[in-house]
């Protein structure tokens, strides 16, 4: 399926999407739920996948039973976990270096729209150094609500002045997909790999197997104009 021809601006989900976060935050929310007395299997953390931590760890007091209070200390350990975890390993995920080049060579507004909180944000554009490649980044914590509500892709295709049926987005999750459709979007999904298979994906508009197989098909296929520097 070809894209449409008067696509202005490509949004990028950043965990799971330029970075293979996802099991970092596995690894930070073990950690973090373990001393709480939590022992959450593979399919428990899916259950998650694509919302804010705060909203995560809210659910699972709430199914655990911890009787927080203070849910934002816990919040506040795991990102530092994942802070830590992310520049110990600075790995952006396959074809993500050279889509972003492509991008920025062309006539493409380039956004970034995460459900992660802003810290962690920065921490993936600077270990990967790619803070450069996009016109506008946002993070669902300046949202009221977060991923699977449109907000903050709404926000990102404001800030970046184009009309959200001009935006094209790359997610691998769910909740990040039917974020990007209730905003009037199409939407790429590159599917998580360490993620059990999850029909509903479908409800993507097109799909690859990673991001080196989405810029070949797309360079290929469409033909847009490209700055020439």
């Amino acid at each position: 399926m070809s894209f449409p021809s008067d696509l202005e601006s490509l949004i990028f989900d950043m965990d799971g999407v330029l970075i293979d976060s996802e099991p970092l935050w596995k690894i930070a929310m073990e950690d973090v739920f373990g001393k709480l007395g939590s022992q959450l299997t593979k399919k428990d953390f899916q259950k998650t996948v694509g919302i804010r931590i705060d909203e995560v760890v809210h659910f699972w007091n709430m199914e655990e039973k911890w009787g927080i209070a203070n849910e934002q200390a816990v919040v506040n350990d795991i990102i530092d976990a994942m802070e830590s975890l992310i520049y110990a390993n600075p790995f952006p995920l396959r074809g993500v270096m050279d889509t972003l080049a492509f991008f920025k060579n062309s006539h493409f507004k380039t956004g970034l729209a995460t459900s992660s909180p802003h810290r962690l944000m920065e921490a993936v554009l600077k270990s990967l150094n790619i803070k450069d490649a996009f016109d506008s980044i946002h993070s669902a914590e300046n949202e009221s609500h977060g991923k699977p509500h449109p907000a903050v892709y709404l926000t990102a295709s404001n800030s970046l002045g184009v009309k959200p049926t001009k935006c094209l987005v790359i997610e691998d999750s769910l909740n990040g997909i039917i974020s990007a459709k209730a905003a009037k979007m199409k939407v790429v999904c590159i599917p998580e790999k360490t993620h059990s298979p999850e029909p509903k994906l479908i409800l993507a508009d097109y799909h690859y197997e990673n991001m080196e197989s989405f810029l070949l098909d797309f360079s290929s296929r469409n033909k847009f104009p490209i700055h020439q520097d």
